[in-house]
């Protein structure tokens, strides 16, 4: 079965297509002509993966699955949420994002947080979602080089490292989108 993967993200498409093996041939959305900025237009994670993989379905004919995460801080009310790549801004700069959720979080001392990773497969006209989270906490400086976006200041429960201070190795055995994606992968193989 052919599968489109949206996004263009090599190193994601290699980890997933290495999980599913031979039985599903995965394809980006450059592969399949797609160079349009998909609209994330809604208020949820879920409906946003949703959006994404009912666009490619709609325009260009072939069943898929999309991802969409984001960082949800209790003190925030669940910023930034959806707008986590874009919290500071348009220009989806990640110091600039980790700035201003410590400056918004400097006079809160509850800095519970979780990742989201909500992942919809379309095949057939049929919808699934899987969902991964991790629970954690805001540190209060960054801390690692590894990982990318909200790493350096998120460090899950139960460690004293954050994200950013594992290996990438460390960091798929618990992370929120390793999660998603095992029940993806999990779903498929029985397809």
């Amino acid at each position: 079965m052919k599968l489109c993967f949206a996004t263009n993200n090599l190193h994601k498409l290699k980890e997933i297509q290495a999980l599913l093996g031979d039985q599903f041939e995965l394809v980006t959305l450059s592969d399949i002509g797609c160079e349009t900025d998909i609209p994330e237009p809604f208020e949820t994670i879920a409906e946003n993966s949703a959006a994404k993989a009912k666009y490619v379905c709609d325009h260009y004919g072939i069943n898929c699955f999309a991802d969409d995460t984001g960082l949800e801080v209790t003190a925030l009310d669940g910023e930034p949420g959806v707008y986590s790549a874009r919290y500071a801004g348009p220009q989806r700069n990640a110091d600039d994002n980790i700035g201003l959720l410590l400056d918004n979080l400097s006079t809160k001392s509850d800095r519970s947080a979780r990742f989201l990773t909500v992942i919809t497969l379309v095949t057939d006209g049929k919808y699934q979602q899987f969902e991964g989270t991790v629970d954690g906490h805001i540190i209060s400086e960054k801390r690692g080089s590894n990982g990318f976006g909200y790493d350096p200041v998120f460090m899950p429960n139960g460690f004293d490292r954050t994200f950013a201070e594992m290996t990438l190795d460390e960091k798929s055995l618990l992370s929120h989108r390793a999660r998603a994606f095992a029940g993806l992968v999990g779903f498929l193989k029985q397809l």
